[in-house]
């Protein structure tokens, strides 16, 4: 292996990589024929979302619990986290013997819950507090110090970017030549980890952090030149959705990354249901992210090979309806009116027969109600089957002089009644 250490930190990718050959899969990087085609280039998909807790998250983890010396695993650990890093620590504790506990926002979906306690097994403690991570993150801590146990963060600490490193150095060994590597960016450890390793055996290699355009707390971070806290973000993309990098991580990120590239949430989820019903491929919203963000770079890429994390598979089914809505809004394919419909015989049929075109489909209809309990205007959903349909729509709507408010253009409205 080459520089087994950082020159950007005292990162040792090798003992990392010793550490973690017994109990991680060393996971695909396989060429995606259709990505390929579609961008000119060789586009290669590192299959996190096939490790052993279906995330990258295992890694950094383990690397950090099997670090530890004897009295202070014998003590315990502690992590808190509603997602991947709370699977890979629980996997990490049941192999390791180590006595852990998760803790966890109380609003978090039971199949969260139930998939750590499933990894942790009879050697992890779920505890439910707060309403958010850093909730839940300030309770974890004040618990390790009541308790002398250690916490393990989710990114900000050079033994899990080492672990998470490990992505890196498996992409090196099965494909040197790379030329881009996009990399999903949450709290900056992935980034961090496969950033200053490739920055050592392949300086000429381009690192693309990707992040979803409701959470850019590494974007707002380069351009403060510093790690902030964002006042509020989109959950949305839960992966790679927090409020503020770790100091450490953007230490590393601002001198590894060559560029940052938003992706909003709606493209997101269209790629979520291309993977799955062209590939068979099923992703977490961070999982996509890399892929949904090659369209920007499209120009630079041909000829060249590329890289994209898909770093995890966690993706609970019930949000399945949610990421179709958001995918068909972002498609131009689905929009929202308030209509008030004229008070006379023939109104909503003349809307059926006339407005709509052939293939335009009502898919809501609910009138709200006023303070007075009389009928006011109606919700109305139509899906299209072409973007090019959207701009008829609203010639007939004008044609046959209905009152109307479109939905989709206003947030402010669309999210309180949709």
């Amino acid at each position: 292996m080459i520089n087994s250490v950082s020159p950007y930190t005292s990162l040792n990718y090798s003992a990392a990589v010793e550490r973690l050959k017994p109990v991680v899969n060393k996971t695909p990087l396989v060429l995606h024929p259709s990505l390929s085609k579609k961008y000119k280039c060789n586009v290669y998909l590192k299959r996190e979302d096939l490790q052993v807790v279906r995330s990258y998250k295992i890694r950094g983890a383990y690397n950090m619990l099997s670090s530890l010396p004897a009295d202070k695993l014998a003590k315990g650990a502690v992590c808190a986290s509603a997602g991947n890093h709370a699977q890979g620590f629980a996997w990490s504790c049941k192999t390791l013997g180590v006595k852990g506990v998760v803790f966890m926002p109380s609003i978090t979906p039971m199949q969260k819950i139930q998939q750590t306690r499933m990894f942790g097994d009879d050697h992890i403690e779920v505890v439910l507090i707060g309403d958010t991570y850093d909730d839940c993150a300030h309770a974890a801590k004040d618990y390790c110090k009541a308790h002398h146990m250690t916490f393990i963060p989710p990114f900000d600490d050079e033994k899990i970017i080492e672990g998470q490193a490990t992505v890196g150095v498996e992409i090196f060994e099965e494909l040197p030549t790379a030329d881009f590597i996009f990399i999903p960016v949450g709290g900056g450890g992935l980034s961090a980890g496969i950033g200053s390793y490739f920055k050592t055996v392949s300086p000429s290699t381009k690192i693309i952090g990707v992040e979803p355009e409701g959470a850019p707390s590494m974007t707002a971070a380069l351009k403060a030149g510093h790690a902030i806290t964002l006042e509020s973000i989109e959950r949305f993309v839960d992966g790679a959705a927090v409020k503020r990098v770790g100091d450490l991580t953007f230490s590393i990120c601002k001198d590894v990354l060559d560029d940052m590239q938003l992706v909003s949430e709606g493209k997101v989820c269209s790629t979520i249901l291309k993977l799955y019903n062209e590939d068979a491929i099923v992703v977490e919203p961070a999982g996509a992210l890399t892929i949904a963000a090659l369209d920007a770079y499209s120009d630079q890429l041909q000829g060249k090979n590329v890289v994209c994390i898909v770093s995890g598979s966690n993706n609970d089914i019930d949000r399945m309806q949610e990421i179709k809505e958001r995918a068909l809004q972002y498609e131009g394919l689905k929009h929202y009116f308030l209509i008030r419909f004229a008070q006379r015989p023939g109104a909503l049929k003349e809307f059926v027969n006339h407005v709509l075109g052939p293939t335009d489909d009502i898919t809501r209809f609910e009138y709200m109600q006023k303070h007075n309990k009389e009928s006011g205007p109606a919700l109305v959903g139509i899906e299209l089957q072409s973007r090019k349909d959207y701009e008829l729509l609203l010639q007939n709507m004008e044609r046959y002089q209905i009152n109307f408010t479109e939905l989709n253009k206003n947030n402010t409205l669309f999210e309180y009644l949709v």
